[in-house]
């Protein structure tokens, strides 16, 4: 089979499961406008959205996928919105605010976008800047721990780049 075909598949049966799970329900109509729109959504953009099938596919990068959105979720977020409220409600609590270079080991698009979107939506830091190039960002941390890259790396983004390494990588 053509990998135009099974690319545009692939993304269609993606973008109708997403359809469903976010629709909430599942009628007859919603299933019939899932189909529709997910064949359409997924052969115009195939081309950029997906290189091999068989990675989307994989059982085990949705596992990991599925363990780092609840790990993300349940333990990192949580322990960043209750740091960044101690920080509201107790005035005299230290700020260290600093631009930090944090490197990164992975090499996709999809990869560094999840890494920084992690980083980002994480309160108390914010990428800035990223440089591919030399595989760095530059993150707005408000407690500075540390300058040195690789203990901010540690510090930051490491679980993120663990499993966006595994899953998209």
């Amino acid at each position: 089979m053509d990998l135009k075909i099974v690319n545009g598949l692939v993304v269609a049966l993606i973008a109708f499961i997403t359809y469903i799970v976010f629709s909430g329900s599942i009628t007859t109509y919603d299933i019939i406008t899932g189909v529709i729109v997910s064949l359409v959504t997924g052969f115009i953009f195939s081309t950029i959205t997906l290189s091999n099938p068989r990675k989307a596919l994989n059982p085990k990068r949705w596992a990991l996928f599925v363990i780092y959105a609840l790990r993300y979720l349940i333990i990192d977020e949580t322990k960043a919105h209750v740091d960044v409220i101690k920080r509201i409600l107790h005035p005299k609590t230290p700020v260290n605010p600093a631009i930090v270079k944090v490197p990164f080991n992975v090499s996709t698009d999809y990869a560094i976008t999840a890494i920084a979107n992690s980083i980002t939506n994480t309160p108390g830091t914010v990428v800035v800047d990223v440089d591919e190039k030399g595989k760095v960002f530059y993150v707005h941390w408000i407690d500075a721990k540390t300058l040195e890259p690789e203990k901010a790396r540690e510090a930051i983004s490491s679980v993120f780049e663990k499993y966006a390494g595994n899953m998209f990588d």
